[in-house]
């Protein structure tokens, strides 16, 4: 039998695995619906398919690359004036090392100030507004959830796992445990509209049609996340799903211009906090490494932080139809996803030397990494919803443990449902 069938069949038996993970981590086994878990699955399935294997709309993702290259070029203006050099302009002398005079802070992170502002300003036309209601319902149609759960969960393809919550601030007080959970839960299994192009330009020279498949990713964990977070907390019988109140102002924006101005503070946060993160998290990982460095060689080559994540995620990346050969590496992927950031990941994933993964284990990666299911942004996502709901901090908190591992659960899924397609 051909190769990538098995592969296949594997992806479709990491799909039942990652499902009965769930299961086990389970607060009610009891509650466990099949139902819910096909129709999940086929939601998933069917998304996949339909985004990526018509020729209609795959060409059209492929043609998503032209946003990027205009979003970057004109980002790219800013930072050129703004920094100079240092930024993207014009030097002033001769380079004869374009790869080191590139900078991470000017000239690829400022994306995010420039995609923030656009967000929140397509949020003040409306935009985003009916975008979001119109997948809200859908949501709600297909999967059967509530209004103001279906609301944050539609609204986490295009905003962050913070401002998500903000959309349904009056109705968190009276969410269900299972319904916060599975806002938590989808908010770190999604990625942002202020960071897909970032991710997007990274990943360029890795997968064609970057932007389309991080927007894919980002749509398909969406039912995945809804269906593992079902599994791990699910609903007490009898218990209503928190409704909207119909015709209520998602954003308080006063004009363009304020929505720009907003929007542009909100992203130099954002920019601000990834430059400090990405920091400290690389010097602790090389803090960790310069301590392992003194420690023996296994298997023929020394201990790092990355060796071992890559040996404590490789069942899971192989669950989701790595081949056991590359699995090692690729867990190194899904580990510092985990521990770091799925920025560095996406980084790290980009420089690997030509032919470390195969294509098809690369576009499985590409999928599984899109998720914010890390610790930095657990605290960050506890830190906010403490503010906005405090009398609820300690379930919070406690939910917030378990949302990691099922917001990595269903990024995982999406990588298998690739892996089964592909």
């Amino acid at each position: 039998m051909p190769e990538f069938p098995l592969l296949s069949l594997q992806s479709g038996f990491g799909l039942l695995a990652i499902a009965a993970i769930a299961w086990i981590l389970s607060e009610n086994k009891k509650a466990f619906s099949v139902r819910q878990l096909t129709i999940g699955l086929l939601i998933q399935l069917g998304l996949a398919l339909l985004l990526l294997k018509i020729p209609f709309a795959a060409k059209s993702l492929l043609a998503l690359n032209g946003v990027v290259d205009a979003l970057t070029a004109a980002t790219r203006a800013g930072t050129g004036f703004v920094f100079g050099a240092v930024g993207g302009g014009d030097a002033p002398f001769e380079i004869t090392n374009p790869a080191a005079a590139f900078s991470l802070a000017f000239q690829a992170l400022p994306l995010v100030l420039v995609m923030s502002a656009l967000s929140a300003l397509l949020w003040y036309w409306r935009v985003l507004d009916y975008l979001t209601r119109f997948f809200a319902f859908l949501l709600q149609k297909s999967m059967g959830l509530s209004g103001a759960v279906g609301l944050s969960s539609a609204a986490n393809v295009f905003v962050g796992m913070v401002e998500a919550p903000l959309l349904v601030r009056p109705y968190l007080a009276r969410m269900t445990r299972a319904e916060m959970f599975m806002m938590m839960t989808v908010g770190l299994a999604t990625v942002s509209g202020t960071v897909l192009v970032l991710y997007a330009s990274v990943l360029g020279g890795v997968v064609e049609g970057a932007l389309g498949q991080i927007i894919v990713a980002s749509f398909i964990s969406l039912p995945a996340a809804i269906t593992i977070a079902r599994i791990m907390v699910p609903e007490e019988v009898g218990q209503r799903g928190t409704q909207l109140i119909e015709g209520e102002k998602l954003t308080d924006y006063e004009s363009s211009m304020d929505a720009v101005t907003r929007g542009t503070m909100d992203g130099l946060q954002l920019w601000l906090n990834i430059i400090a993160l990405l920091i400290v998290m690389v010097a602790l990982v090389a803090l960790v490494n310069i301590m392992l460095g003194g420690l023996p060689d296994v298997a023929g080559a020394p201990l790092t932080a990355q060796r071992f994540m890559g040996w404590v995620f490789a069942p899971l990346v192989w669950l989701m139809g790595v081949p056991l050969s590359e699995a090692a590496t690729a867990g190194q992927l899904m580990g510092t996803k985990t521990i770091l950031n799925e920025f560095i990941a996406y980084l790290n994933l980009a420089q690997l030397p030509t032919g470390t993964l195969s294509p098809r284990s690369m576009l499985i990666m590409v999928y599984a990494l899109c998720g914010f299911a890390n610790f930095g942004s657990v605290g960050i996502l506890i830190g906010g919803l403490s503010v906005l709901v405090p009398r609820r901090r300690h379930e919070v908190v406690t939910l917030g443990t378990r949302a990691i591992i099922s917001g990595t659960l269903a990024t995982s899924m999406t990588g298998a449902i690739i892996g089964l397609i592909t």
